[in-house]
């Protein structure tokens, strides 16, 4: 029996109530699973948008605590679960579509994601990449993220075809034992060839409501980021930021707080540089976050041969690029 038909056999799936409060214990073929993945595939047909908000609501309890939806969850885990039954339209169909394939075996596919493609569906997005994934692919009985991705950010993304696979993918990744590396142009003349960077991060939710994360050094947690200089575009770098930490918007937050914002960041970036970009003040109109995981390195979860892959900048970053070399 392979992986896959050891998975699917290995437990029963989890039943909820939709008209009232249950309680889900977690199973071994859930351990290590995010909470909103594990809600999401609970409550098939529920809109993701829904699960996040019942989460962050406090509605979803784990071991009777508060959760958060990227929480981990273990074997034997306790999950209260609110009623789900909730008058709301049905989402529109998944368009199954599978973005340009740059590895596959048995266990594992790497994708070249585009920009402005979410990595998953929710926080007011119906579907996102796994979703039209998983529809591609309807006969693949396990297909989960092994990482995420900003919607704005383009390049290779990994998603394990199995729990083993998974699981090995996330304590590398754990461990600091995948090398990631990304291409980021930034507004300014950058000094050094190679700087390392490291300012603690947290995570805050502003006024509007709108999620930020900001350099902290009192609550903060650690993060490092090293960014070697590719090129000097006159008024603009290109760099690669090559991650020890995997805090979420490292990379943006470290760039934008030293006083390099990537070109195109919406969130932190320099706006006014970002519209004239759009307008093609700096050549190729440019309208997009310049920010690309082009290269990993990393252990097979399985194997355990070295995999090492690459994607190339796509049009609109190599265009820009081009125009930037001409002025």
């Amino acid at each position: 029996m392979n992986d896959s038909a050891k998975e699917r056999a290995s437990a029963p799936t989890p039943r909820f109530a939709a008209d009232r409060v249950s309680y889900v214990t977690v199973g071994a073929n859930s351990a290590g699973q995010r909470l909103d993945n594990f809600l999401l595939r609970l409550a098939k047909g529920v809109p993701p948008s829904h699960v996040y908000r019942i989460v962050r609501s406090g509605q979803v309890r784990v071991n009777k605590a508060r959760a958060s939806v990227d929480q981990r969850l273990a074997e034997g885990d306790q999950v209260r679960v609110p009623p789900l039954r909730i008058a709301a339209p049905a989402p529109p169909p998944v368009r199954a579509q599978m973005p340009p394939v740059l590895f596959e075996d048995e266990y594992l596919i790497a994708v070249d994601k585009p920009a402005g493609l979410a990595a998953h569906g929710g926080s007011g997005i119906a579907h996102g990449l796994i979703e039209m994934v998983r529809a591609a692919r309807p006969h693949q009985p396990f297909l989960e993220l092994a990482h995420r991705l900003d919607r704005e950010t383009s390049g290779i993304l990994l998603l394990a075809k199995t729990r083993r696979a998974l699981l090995g993918l996330h304590e590398q990744l754990r461990e600091g034992q995948v090398d990631k590396r990304y291409l980021a142009l930034v507004a300014g003349d950058w000094v050094n060839d190679r700087q390392h960077v490291r300012l603690p991060l947290a995570r805050r939710t502003i006024g509007s409501g709108e999620r930020r994360v900001a350099v902290d050094e009192d609550e903060g947690l650690a993060a490092h980021t090293v960014f070697n200089l590719r090129h000097r575009y006159g008024a603009f770098s290109l760099l690669e930021a090559e991650l020890k930490t995997g805090r979420t918007h490292q990379i943006r937050v470290h760039l934008a707080h030293v006083g390099f914002p990537i070109v195109g960041d919406g969130k932190y970036g320099d706006f006014e540089l970002n519209r004239r970009a759009a307008r093609g003040e700096f050549g190729e109109p440019f309208k997009r976050m310049f920010l690309h995981a082009w290269a990993v390195r990393f252990s097979h979860p399985v194997g355990g041969q070295p995999i090492e892959l690459q994607s190339a900048l796509d049009r609109d970053c190599s265009d820009f690029l081009r125009g930037l070399g001409r002025a």
